[in-house]
């Protein structure tokens, strides 16, 4: 255990991040498993509406920092992808 007092704020903001960095991933993986749930369903429109969701729910991830640019826009793409493959 730290015993110097910036030290231990260390601690407690790192392990406050870490919640709110798992709350947001976990908030975007529920997202896209709503997309890929619709995809398996052959339903269209559903899939169009949670792809509307999941994008917000990823960019706003993406603003937070909790991912890079790069992996936001992968995840999006992919996403969109499946979703035009169903035509």
């Amino acid at each position: 255990m730290a015993n110097i007092k910036s030290a231990k704020k260390r601690i407690l903001v790192n392990r406050t991040k870490a919640e709110r960095n798992k709350a947001i991933r976990s908030e975007v993986k529920t997202a896209m498993k709503k997309v890929f749930a619709a995809i398996e369903a052959n339903d269209k429109e559903a899939a169009q509406a949670a792809l509307v969701a999941a994008t917000a729910t990823i960019d706003k991830a993406c603003t937070k920092g909790v991912y890079h640019k790069n992996n936001a826009s992968r995840k999006v793409s992919r996403l969109a992808t499946a979703v035009n493959k169903l035509a």
